[in-house]
């Protein structure tokens, strides 16, 4: 696995997760104080994102942080 493929596949992880909450982007964003922006380019795996703010992410929607960042194919 490459970068590319590692941020994209983070990306999908984040936002399934949002989806599952009934989060919209602009929801999730306010709550992390990112833009609505930056965290379109992290779902698109365009943006690395820091690990203490994926742990934030992870908090956020209530989560185990592992979910985020399991990249296998299942």
């Amino acid at each position: 696995m490459n970068k590319t493929e590692l941020l994209k596949r983070f990306g999908k992880n984040v936002k399934i997760e949002r989806i599952k909450k009934d989060m919209t982007q602009e929801q999730l964003a306010e709550k992390l104080e990112v833009s609505r922006t930056y965290l379109a380019s992290v779902e698109c795996g365009n943006e690395n994102m820091s690990l203490g703010k994926i742990l934030e992410v992870a908090q956020v929607l209530n989560i185990n942080i592992e979910k985020l960042l399991k990249f296998a194919d299942d």
